[in-house]
């Protein structure tokens, strides 16, 4: 048994200004998720989310677990940054990340349409995550010589947003 006294953890009251930075953070992605014109629920569902937890992002709670912050921001098209006060930024934001949409409509995508048949209750609408599961679980169905420019493009973006190979090469 050692005799060292352990720090306690760093709270939220401990550290100042978090819950004012917290609720100043919840309001611009409450205010960039209405200038877009996006639901809450859909906002929730294309960053892997419920819709509480997103409910509570932009009430600016302090207990969201710092995941589901990064996902509603990049969700939402929006980086974070941590910056030094007084201090230039040197370090680079992965921006070199495309922007995907919230929602992806099957009608736009032919392969993707033809792959989505066994989605249940007519679905016509999908969330990045659910388009890369179907992709990725069917790959083998997949014509990558007829793909059209646009659905080429969707599956580039999820392979890199989503850190996978969905075509396999």
């Amino acid at each position: 048994m050692s005799n060292e006294t352990e720090e306690p953890a760093v709270t939220v009251e401990r550290v100042p200004d978090v819950a004012t930075q917290a609720r100043y953070s919840g309001q611009r992605l409450r205010d960039r998720r209405k200038s877009l014109g996006i639901s809450m629920t859909a906002a929730a569902e294309a960053a892997g989310m419920s819709r509480v937890t997103w409910h509570r992002l932009e009430r600016g709670e302090t207990s969201v677990a710092w995941g589901y912050v990064l996902a509603a921001v990049h969700a939402l098209g929006l980086e974070v940054e941590i910056e030094v006060p007084g201090a230039a930024s040197t370090a680079s934001a992965p921006s070199d990340l495309p922007a995907l949409p919230l929602t992806i409509r099957l009608s736009d995508y032919a392969q993707l349409q033809r792959l989505a048949w066994q989605v249940g209750d007519g679905a016509t609408i999908l969330s990045p995550r659910e388009a890369l599961a179907l992709y990725e679980r069917n790959r083998r169905h997949l014509d990558i010589a007829a793909l059209a420019s646009g659905e080429r493009a969707l599956i580039d973006a999820l392979s890199q947003v989503f850190d996978v190979d969905v075509l396999g090469v």
